[in-house]
């Protein structure tokens, strides 16, 4: 039987639950602000009286910013208030306040509060306001500049409000962003704040930025772009990008962004030859002329040279993990797809039918050294960092590469040995910028430089690593930071070089006892790595094995046994530590050419040391939950594997 319905008579009888009284916070001192400076201004900001709803408005955006303040006003339901009431105030003054407000809990609230608005329907409002200010700044009568003083700097502010919430909430849940860039009346607003050529700096700066959050892998944002034939919005983007100021790398952000969902890349280019290419020099004048403890040195600037320079960095390190997606696609005019990024077998030479199969840790596989005479003569016609010319002439069909190599490098290098200090702000700028360089190395590193189509970007790329490493990387290490996050990036950077390199002019310093040392201090790092692979553990030993490529007979076999003993160690070694050090062994003792087969592998019994430690390979593989840990098992798997196959190949090719 159906269930009754309720009386529909008693649904409009409820009270309202958002109209109960707020009980006072038990903590005296919050409930003595609570009665001394809120419930009077809010009790103002319901007032009948407009000059009293406007200054209360007013007040709570000046308070907004305390965080006392900002949560007994939450918990008296400022944002239910705002919605209904503040924001559709007949004075254009309340609704500036209050899209201030909003804008400050948006940003100073967690993710989970622009969440909540999206669900109270903020974009409605949103909608209204964008379709109002985006009506005032292109009316005719009267025209914009016609109108107060006082007006025009209202509209402003709802202007950059409302960019920073969409921005915000876009960048909280995709559901929202996807609801903003349908939206017809926002995507509007911001095209015509970003066209007209009167908008002021602070909302223009919002806005781009706003526009970078909603691009970003996002098509239909993307297409709505290039498809403005009314405003000319990516026209107005590519000529701000020729720029010297904030604007200028904000909009290298967007164009960016739009660049990668376009698919044009040194491939590909696509408008006026339209690629990451051009954003490049832009952004690396803006690391040159911005000081961090001063400004831009060509003026006045509204932002903090801490953003800029972070944005730019930032830009600079997503343009260099994009460049391998473009290198993995194409091909340098070869019609056949360039294998120089995927994993290769290793092949054990002088036996074509017993191979190594590859795991899938990144630096096996690709490590494959060039043969010593082309390294020589390749070497020989190195000048320096500074001499781009004759070394550059081989990449010209890979743009962005050239430009990265010979100006964004550079100043990279240039901003990390000029931060100085242990400031959180310089710290940040720091991390930022050797984060930068470890995705352009790491795409480089990708590269197979057994082509000798690819001879002249090694021969380019040779110099600016070796000042990586001696400018950057040796600095670092020598200053023994105790900063895990700084330690963990330099190590991956270093890895990245190393692997170009293969450890050649890398031994002027001590750097292999350093990382040595750096890993036994990981052990007393809680690093929770969703990607154990990724932890510095295992990045020092990607680096140590790089090194070994090259090094000197003591030191080979220096870090050979410290490799051993990371195996050996089991169970007691994190499982992907122990991958990785296999990998690194099967790399440098695959070849029976190289001297250190003989003087160190089989000299200090090493094949001994393996063959002991493979029942606790297998055990520590069995004890991975592939269900928990899927690709640690399977990458567990193919080493142990691989173990086995190694040291039956070994057996067969005694010296």
């Amino acid at each position: 039987m159906g269930k009754s319905r309720r009386n529909r008579a008693k649904a409009g009888q409820r009270s309202d639950p958002i109209a109960k009284p707020v009980k006072p916070p038990s903590d005296p001192e919050l409930a003595a602000i609570r009665e001394k400076s809120i419930l009077p201004v809010l009790r103002d900001l319901q007032s009948p009286e407009p000059k009293s709803r406007t200054a209360a408005a007013g007040a709570i955006a000046n308070i907004i910013q305390d965080t006392k303040c900002r949560k007994l006003l939450l918990r008296e339901k400022i944002v239910h208030i705002l919605l209904n009431e503040t924001l559709t105030d007949a004075s254009l003054e309340s609704r500036a306040a209050g899209w201030e407000i909003l804008r400050v809990l948006t940003a100073e609230e967690e993710s989970d509060f622009c969440v909540h608005l999206y669900r109270v329907d903020v974009l409605t409002a949103i909608q209204h306001a964008c379709a109002k200010i985006t009506n005032t700044l292109t009316a005719s009568n009267p025209p914009f500049v016609k109108i107060t003083r006082a007006e025009q700097n209202f509209v402003w502010s709802i202007a950059e409000s409302l960019a920073a919430i969409i921005s915000a909430l876009a960048e909280a849940q995709d559901e929202a962003l996807d609801a903003a860039v349908r939206n017809e009346q926002i995507v509007r607003f911001l095209f015509t704040l970003i066209t007209i050529n009167f908008t002021t700096t602070p909302v223009l700066n919002s806005a781009l930025s706003c526009m970078i959050t909603l691009s970003e892998d996002n098509q239909k944002f993307t297409e709505a772009i290039l498809a403005d034939n009314a405003a000319k919005c990516y026209k107005q983007l590519y000529t701000f990008k020729n720029g010297e100021d904030y604007k200028a790398v904000l909009a290298c952000g967007v164009l960016h962004n739009v660049f990668s969902v376009a698919e044009w890349n040194d491939q590909k280019p696509g408008k006026d030859d339209a690629c990451d290419a051009v954003l490049v020099p832009t952004l690396a004048r803006a690391l040159e002329r911005t000081q961090l403890n001063g400004g831009m040195t060509n003026g006045h600037s509204s932002t903090s040279p801490a953003e800029t320079l972070q944005l730019a960095l930032e830009i600079l390190a997503s343009i260099g993990t994009t460049l391998q997606e473009t290198l993995e696609k194409g091909s340098r005019g070869k019609e056949e797809q360039w294998e120089g990024i995927a994993d290769k077998d290793v092949t054990m030479n002088g036996d074509g039918d017993e191979q190594l199969s590859d795991s899938d840790s990144e630096p096996a596989g690709a490590d494959e050294e060039m043969d010593q005479d082309e390294m020589e003569a390749d070497m020989d016609m190195v000048t320096g960092a500074d001499g781009h010319g004759e070394e550059l002439e081989g990449i010209d069909d890979l743009p962005t590469l050239k430009e990265l190599i010979q100006k964004a490098i550079p100043q990279i290098v240039k901003l990390c040995r000029a931060v100085g200090g242990n400031d959180e702000t310089s710290n940040m700028i720091l991390n930022h910028a050797i984060t930068a360089l470890n995705n352009i190395s790491w795409t480089v590193s990708c590269i197979d430089f057994t082509e000798k189509s690819n001879a002249a970007i090694l021969r380019a790329w040779t110099p600016v690593a070796k000042g990586i490493w001696e400018q950057v990387i040796a600095p670092i290490l020598s200053s023994d930071t105790s900063d895990a996050q700084l330690a963990t990036i330099v190590t991956s950077l270093a890895w990245a070089v190393a692997r170009t390199l293969h450890g050649e002019a890398l031994f002027g310093g001590d750097e292999p006892k350093k990382f040595i040392s750096l890993y036994h201090a990981s052990k007393n790092l809680n690093e929770n790595q969703d990607d154990p692979f990724q932890s510095l553990g295992v990045k020092c030993i990607g680096v140590l094995g790089q090194l070994a490529l090259e090094a000197p007979i003591a030191l080979n076999r220096e870090i050979g046994i410290f490799l051993l003993t990371v195996v050996k160690g089991l169970p007691e070694t994190p499982p992907a530590e122990a991958v990785e050090a296999l990998n690194q062994l099967f790399d440098i003792y695959g070849d029976e050419n190289k001297e250190w087969d003989k003087e160190v592998f089989w000299k200090d019994n090493f094949l001994q040391h393996l063959e002991e430690a493979t029942p606790r390979v297998k055990s520590a593989v069995k004890a991975i939950n592939r269900a928990k840990s899927a690709e640690l098992r399977t990458r567990a798997e193919e080493a142990s594997l691989n173990l086995a196959r190694f040291i039956q190949y070994k057996q067969k090719h005694r010296p």
